[in-house]
């Protein structure tokens, strides 16, 4: 059956399709590419597109359709972005899960070795090749964390990343002062805060952060600061001579702040503002 197709107006050069990994072709995964028309390009490049976990690859449709409509005359990259098992439009669940407890079947470890397979398979199907490909990885919340994880387990590979409000991979997330400790000093807080508050918006923020928190596709966390746990090391492997370039983008604190009150854990204002 074919993919589903977007309800918004996309270049003809995005395509939409369905894939089973070898290494688990009993579920497959949904995902969106563009072969690129800059065909002189060498070494071959692949702009990958990683999602975070409260969003899917459709977040990203606008973007690739910007950089094809930016660039179609003088030539484009490949791109690819895809919806991880059990999320978006991939509706099967990872084969690994099975057996397992609910939520804690794959950690971020598994989903980067599958990353590596999708986009050698889907090369492989391209292009009939795998040498001279170069990544470009692009991606949002945790999906950094994917990023940066499959950059240090397949050196070589990744000339670049772009990391647009990464999660800290080595955090519980308790970030806020704990009222009931002993060293607390109210005085601190800021002048519309309260104990009281404070403590409220603690509990909310471990709830919906913490990484023992179960999410709908199910990505364990609760060992991700085991498999990434400093912010600056190691050292990315250079690729063919040259180091990777990484970019990293906060979020604007004013509008972050805002649509928490309104889609997220629900979090005082000016505690985000300060988060």
């Amino acid at each position: 059956m074919a993919a589903p197709q977007p309800a918004m107006m996309l270049p003809r050069e995005l395509t939409y399709n369905n894939i089973a990994l070898e290494t688990k072709p009993t579920a497959k995964i949904h995902y969106t590419f563009a072969a690129g028309n800059n065909s002189k390009e060498e070494p071959h490049r692949l702009v990958v597109f990683l999602n975070g976990l409260m969003t899917d690859k459709s977040t990203w449709l606008p973007v690739m359709a910007g950089i094809i409509r930016a660039h179609r005359d003088e030539g484009f990259p490949c791109l690819l972005a895809y919806d991880r098992y059990g999320q978006g439009l991939t509706e099967d669940r990872d084969p690994q899960d099975k057996g397992k407890d609910s939520g804690r079947g794959h950690d971020v470890a598994d989903t980067v070795r599958d990353l590596h397979q999708l986009i050698t398979q889907i090369w492989l199907d391209q292009f009939g090749m795998t040498a001279e490909l170069r990544l470009i990885l692009v991606a949002n919340s945790i999906g950094c964390a994917i990023a940066k994880l499959y950059a240090e387990y397949y050196p070589g590979r990744v000339e670049a990343l772009l990391l647009l409000d990464p999660m800290i991979a080595n955090s519980k997330f308790d970030w806020f002062p704990d009222p009931d400790s002993r060293d607390f000093d109210s005085s601190e807080l800021p002048l519309d805060v309260t104990a009281d508050v404070m403590r409220e918006q603690r509990t909310k923020f471990a709830n919906f952060f913490a990484p023992d928190v179960i999410n709908k596709e199910g990505l364990d966390r609760r060992n991700l600061a085991e498999l990434l746990p400093y912010s600056d090391k190691p050292r990315l492997a250079p690729t063919h001579g040259y180091d990777p370039v990484m970019t990293v983008v906060e979020h604007d604190p004013e509008r972050f702040a805002l649509e928490s009150l309104q889609v997220r854990a629900n979090v005082h204002r000016t505690l985000e503002l300060k988060s």
